[in-house]
């Protein structure tokens, strides 16, 4: 049960995070260039280095580098963001 929480979490998480970018890009017309380069960034590193949190948790997809892809949205987040999620998602 813990890792099932663990999973829901994670997935809010992420989808706070999507859509948070969502917002900030097509709805407010607002795009800073940091932003998009830091979700670029993040896409790239976790890709090159295979870090998929997803799965880690057990969640696997058909898709090939859906997993990747959202664990560098969490780690263009920041820092702070990515070090809060695995604090919480590790204590549970």
């Amino acid at each position: 049960m813990n890792q099932d929480i663990s999973k829901m979490i994670m997935t809010a998480i992420l989808i706070e995070g999507i859509i948070t970018y969502f917002n900030e890009f097509f709805v407010s017309g607002n795009a800073p260039w940091q932003m998009i380069v830091s979700l670029i960034l993040g896409s790239i590193i976790a890709m090159a280095y295979k870090l998929d949190l997803p799965k880690y948790f057990g969640l696997k997809s058909d898709v090939v580098y859906v997993g990747s892809i959202l664990t560098g949205i969490l780690i263009s987040r920041g820092s702070n963001y990515f070090y809060d999620l695995i604090s919480k998602l590790t204590t549970i």
